[in-house]
């Protein structure tokens, strides 16, 4: 089966494509000839992660997939949460998004967070949404490479390396996002492919 994934993030769809294997094609918005940005101007993560998906679908007529995903820390109410991805300014910078995060963080003994992940399928049959999360808590010392956002600072309950220092194959195993997707490979499984 082909699916659109709607991102053009590399490290998103080789994430993906880990976890769909072989029996979907999987395409990014410039497989489908989609150049143009995404809205994500929803107040809440379900609602960004639908806006894309319908966007995609109402337009090149593809079955497609979108995700949202945000931090959420105890300490700053949930923040930054749907804005995750711009929280120090719409320049979307990692550097500055976890720079701020720390800044706010000062003098805050509760550094418990989660990565939450809801990914959206519209496909001729209808709509569906799948939730992912992954707990842990923040710390202060930024480690490895691998990873992208926050996953730097971001240690997952159970681990003492944080998400930047996992290998993809290992990161696939308990991340947010691979949670959603597995609960949205199940649904594909169960109910495109019999």
């Amino acid at each position: 089966m082909t699916l659109c994934f709607a991102t053009n993030n590399v490290h998103k769809v080789n994430e993906i494509q880990a976890l769909l294997g072989n029996s979907f094609n999987l395409q990014s918005l410039i497989d489908i000839g989609c150049t143009e940005e995404l809205a994500e101007d929803q107040d809440t993560i379900e609602g960004n992660s639908l806006q894309k998906a319908q966007y995609v679908f109402d337009k090149y007529k593809v079955a497609c997939f979108a995700d949202d995903t945000g931090l959420e820390v105890e300490a700053l109410n949930g923040a930054p949460g749907v804005y995750s991805a711009r929280y120090a300014g719409e320049q979307r910078n990692a550097g500055d998004n976890i720079r701020l995060l720390l800044k706010n963080l000062q003098g805050k003994e509760n550094l418990n967070a989660r990565f939450r992940t809801v990914v959206t399928l519209i496909t001729e049959k209808g709509m569906h949404q799948f939730e992912g999360i992954l707990k842990g808590a923040i710390t202060f010392e930024q480690r490895g490479t691998q990873g992208f956002g926050y996953d730097p600072v971001f240690v997952p309950e159970g681990f003492t390396q944080t998400l930047a220092e996992f290998q993809l194959s290992a990161k696939n195993k308990i991340s947010h996002r691979a949670r959603a997707v597995q609960k949205l490979v199940l649904f594909l499984k169960n109910s495109v492919l019999k």
